[in-house]
């Protein structure tokens, strides 16, 4: 065998799931095809697969975690989670969790949008998921500044509509208009979802051994081999190992891998590099600021959870605030907020040269400008309400507004699953079951990926544009 390695060179904490794929040759890939289509789940590895998920973010994670649900699993395999920092450290930590099954435009993702939406369903109640919850989805225009800053009854003034407006959505608001009943709606907490995953898998042991284990690390690049039998230089290479750095060490240590599916997020552009550049992975990093709010005190300091009532908000833009809020109130009373404006646009080359990736502070004007514009909404909040914390993440948005779902062209046993835009929470239950599909049985049953070809831009094509408004303040990237 001939060894060869392809580092990149900044160090970087990536989230890689390497997944028990199809790491055989190209020469044997029919045969595996055919195994696979008589139930001997794609593969031919008779010690098992070791498989690695470098990154616990929701995606990297859901990836592992249907892996090890899989019946096509090969008795000894192995999966290892290698993550920088802890579990849903990133965006998969700090995102609002809404989920709705029919928003998708009918093009590509709708299968995204649906299956993962019926699968959180079910997933939920099977790990006792406590944050998950279906929810009404109200549309509010902003109303005028509120000069005596009182009390409203803002059901009152729409009974039709008195059953969904919350409580709290006591202060200035205008036009109220209904977007979903709560039939196919929802919400989940992303990090506690994270959480009973990697629960659930390590308290059921796999087919041979543990279930996932979690190794702290940072990767620093792939190792891999070319077969014996391949005497063309430039032929299929075969990933052996992901090698990596625990924190303040020099000194590299290796994992053996016999797949690799980066789910780096916003970061996985950098794997360009680790792939000996066969593939392009143009991307941008959309950095938002987000707050979440205490539930209300009543005089005795006492959380007034019961208050919190479960709908959630999409405001119109506010150009007193450079706004346009989305409103999510959680089962816990605390009350997430996002869309706030100001986002920051990060390039391909500052995410492959680690933007972000060890601090992504939030910004303190557009704090205040959330807080501005919620106070004026909600009275109970302005009055009684107190603000948990302020953070910012990255939405990973390829030029398309696709994710780059599937093999690594020219590598036998490497994968991507990253560039979900603004849905990657919404959509990890499916897309965790597509990838391990793919990497087990040679194809996903569940949702076609040709769309979704991390090849489609290397021969220099590309595609549209997500919608976006440049530098104004509430302009996104979708």
């Amino acid at each position: 065998m001939k060894s060869q390695f392809f580092a990149r060179a900044p160090s970087f904490a990536i989230i890689l799931a390497t997944c028990s794929a199809f790491s055989a040759p190209s020469h044997r890939r029919f045969a595996t095809i055919m195994d696979a289509a008589a139930g001997g789940g794609g593969c031919d590895h008779p010690r098992g697969r070791d498989i690695v998920v470098v990154g616990g973010g929701i995606q990297g994670t859901a990836c592992a975690f249907e892996l090890h649900r899989s019946r096509a699993l090969p008795p000894g395999s192995t999966i290892t989670i290698l993550e920088a920092n802890g579990l849903a450290s990133a965006a998969s930590g700090k995102g609002g969790g809404f989920m709705a099954r029919s928003w998708g435009d009918g093009t590509d993702t709708q299968a995204l949008h649906e299956l993962a939406f019926d699968m959180y369903e079910t997933l939920s109640v099977e790990l006792g998921v406590k944050s998950y919850r279906k929810l009404p989805v109200i549309g509010v225009s902003p109303g005028p500044d509120d000069d005596d800053g009182g009390r409203r009854d803002n059901g009152k003034r729409h009974p039709q509509l008195a059953d969904i407006i919350p409580r709290w959505l006591d202060g200035s608001v205008g036009r109220i208009s209904p977007m979903g009943a709560g039939d196919d709606t929802a919400q989940v907490t992303p990090g506690e979802f994270v959480e009973k995953m990697m629960e659930y898998v390590n308290g059921r042991p796999g087919i041979d051994g543990p279930g996932v284990k979690l190794v702290i690390g940072t990767c620093v690049g792939i190792e891999s081999s070319r077969d014996d039998d391949d005497d063309n230089d430039d032929g299929v290479r075969v990933v052996t190992g992901v090698r990596y750095r625990t924190d303040g060490e020099r000194d590299e240590l290796t994992l053996r891998a016999d797949d690799v599916i980066v789910a780096a997020g916003p970061w996985a552009c950098t794997a360009e590099g680790w792939f000996g550049n066969v593939v392009k992975l143009p991307m941008e990093g959309v950095k938002s600021t987000s707050i979440v709010w205490r539930p209300p005190v009543d005089e005795c300091g006492r959380a007034m959870i019961e208050l919190v009532d479960a709908t959630a908000l999409f405001c119109g833009e506010d150009d007193r605030f450079g706004t346009h809020l989305e409103v999510y109130p959680r089962p816990d009373g605390t009350v997430y907020i996002c869309g706030i404006g100001g986002s920051d646009y990060v390039t391909t080359s500052e995410l492959q040269a680690s933007a972000f990736l060890d601090e992504c502070p939030p910004k303190s004007d557009r704090v205040e400008a959330a807080l501005s514009a919620f106070h004026l909404m909600s009275n109970s909040y302005a009055t009684k309400g107190e603000l948990s914390h302020a953070q910012a993440c990255m939405r990973p948005c390829p030029p398309d507004a696709k994710p780059y779902m599937g093999k690594i062209n020219g590598w036998s046993g490497a994968y991507i699953n990253a560039g979900h835009n603004c849905w990657g929470i919404a959509w990890a239950p499916a897309c965790g079951k597509a990838i391990a599909e793919l990497v087990l049985e040679g194809y996903s049953r569940s949702v076609n990926l040709k769309p979704f070809d991390p090849a489609r831009f290397t021969s220099g094509g590309r595609g549209g544009r997500g919608r976006k408004k440049g530098t104004v303040n509430v302009g996104e990237q979708w």
